[in-house]
């Protein structure tokens, strides 16, 4: 293997590691874990998925804001509660989780493997 295949690997190695590492200082819980936090006031639940995925199945007390709206809707969320975050298989929770940080929301958990978990 020359030099150049393998710094392309290990750029691709680090790539995939920082799309699919957990964002620092966000909690993670399985939907089994999920089912006794629902209905807590003291929590807040965003699902990033599109209108019609929500639509079409849905857990009841998440508010929908999707990823693709998530910075210009910001100030539907509040910051001083915890925020769960759910999507369809976890990606784009993943991704909100890192706009919720970076927005200053500190309490934030993302619930993985998203409603594909969800039984």
């Amino acid at each position: 293997m020359d030099v150049l295949s393998i710094i392309l690997l290990l750029v691709v190695g680090y790539l995939a590691y920082k799309m699919f590492a957990p964002t620092k200082g966000v909690k993670q819980v399985s939907t089994t874990e999920l089912k006794p936090l629902l209905n807590d006031r003291k929590r807040f639940y965003l699902d990033v998925r599109t209108p019609a995925e929500f639509k079409g199945n849905h857990i009841k007390g998440f508010k929908n804001i999707p990823l693709q709206t998530l910075n210009s809707q910001l100030n539907q969320i509040p910051k001083d509660k915890e925020v769960l975050v759910i999507c369809q298989s976890g990606m784009r929770s993943k991704q909100a989780v890192k706009v919720l940080k970076k927005a200053g929301y500190s309490n934030v958990t993302e619930v993985r493997g998203g409603m594909n978990a969800w039984r």
